[in-house]
C-alpha cells in the first residue's frame, strides 16, 4: 500500500541532484553514471507514478484522509513501515542497480564504437 514511498522520496532526491549539478552532468567527460543520471530519475518518477495508479486502481490509497487504508485500522503505522521495507527498499535498489549496470553497459559500448 505504500511501497512507492521509498522510490518516490529517492526520485526526488535524484532530481534535486540533477538540478544542483545540471552543469556537470552534460559534460562529455563526465562519468557514465553522471551523465545517465537524468535515465534515474525517470525511471524513478515512472515507476512511482505507476505505483501510484495501482494502488489507487486496487483500493489501497483513496482520496480522502486516511490516504492509506492501512492507516484506518490499529497497528497501521507499522503495517507502513515494514511494506516500506520489505518492498519499498529491495525495489528502489534493483531500480538504481538496474540503471547503474545499463549506464556502464551503454558507455562500454559508446566506448568501443568510437574506438573503431
Amino acid at each position: 500500500m505504500c511501497c512507492f514511498i521509498v522510490p518516490l522520496v529517492e526520485a526526488a532526491a535524484v532530481s534535486v541532484y540533477r538540478k544542483l549539478n545540471s552543469a556537470t552532468i552534460k559534460q562529455s567527460d563526465a562519468p557514465a553514471l553522471k551523465r545517465n543520471v537524468p535515465a534515474l530519475e525517470k525511471m524513478l518518477w515512472g515507476g512511482s507514478v505507476m505505483l501510484i495508479i495501482d494502488h489507487i486502481i486496487n483500493g489501497e490509497l483513496s482520496w480522502k484522509y486516511p490516504f492509506f487504508t492501512a492507516l484506518g485500522q490499529t497497528g497501521g503505522w507499522e503495517v507502513m513501515w515494514h511494506e516500506m521495507l520489505v518492498v519499498g527498499v529491495p525495489m528502489a535498489l534493483a531500480v538504481t542497480a538496474l540503471w547503474a549496470v545499463s549506464s556502464l553497459l551503454k558507455d562500454r559500448k559508446t566506448v568501443r564504437y568510437q574506438t573503431k
